[in-house]
Order: C-alpha cells, then structure tokens, then sequence
C-alpha cells in the first residue's frame, strides 16, 4: 500500500494551491482519509479529512484555521484524495502529510497509511 502526495510549492500569500494523494495497492473507498499538516519544530496537526457515506455523499471534517479557505475532495473511480488550499497564509506554510484509514478523523496516530508528505511554503 502507498499514499503518493504531490501538489506543493512555494506560492505567496492569499495564492491557491491543490495538493492530491493517491493510493494504490487497495482501495480505500470505505475508510477515511485526511490531510494534516507538520511545521517545523511542531507537532502534526489535523487539517482536513473526508469518509465516504455512499453513492455520491461525503462528510467532510476541517480545523478551525483552514475552514472556508480549504476544500478536502475525493475521486474513489482513482482512489486519489485532493485538498484545495485558497487564500494561503504565511502561517500555512507546513509539509502537508496525506492519510488513509483513521478511526479516529482528528487524531493523526489512529490512521494506518501516511504519504511522504509534500511541503507547502507561503511567502508574505
């Protein structure tokens, strides 16, 4: 199983930036998978996850920084989820980690399967 994250740069502030993941080895249409995000020096913060419910509904989970700026989507046709970063801070600026299978949505140590990662840097 691998989570793949692609999607970062160095962009400025009040820019837009989308991040994908995608799995292979199983499919993960029935798990949840979410974003969080690690500054350095700091610990790995939640910022986004979604679960599937069924047919074409998703709920879908934010942190109170990100909530109207960021969008958590997912295409399970290619097992692939997407995070739309809009009007980025300089406070932004992380490595964004990708992962699958969380029992718990918000708690970064109950998901099984994490991506490499891949850093976002905002400019002021």
């Amino acid at each position: 199983v691998q989570l793949q994250a692609s999607g970062g740069g160095l962009v400025q502030a009040g820019d837009s930036l989308t991040l994908s993941c995608a799995a292979s080895g199983r499919s993960f249409s029935n798990d949840a998978m979410g974003w969080f995000r690690q500054a350095p020096g700091k610990e790995r913060d939640f910022v986004a996850a979604i679960r599937w419910r069924g047919g074409s509904t998703f709920y879908t989970y934010y942190a109170n920084s990100v909530k109207g700026r960021f969008t958590i989507s997912r295409d399970n046709a290619k097992n692939t989820v997407y995070l739309q970063m809009n009007r980025l801070r300089p406070e932004d600026t992380s490595v964004y980690y990708c992962a699958a299978d969380g029992d718990n949505l918000y708690t970064s140590t109950t998901y099984k399967y994490w991506g490499q990662g891949t850093l976002v840097t905002v400019s002021s």
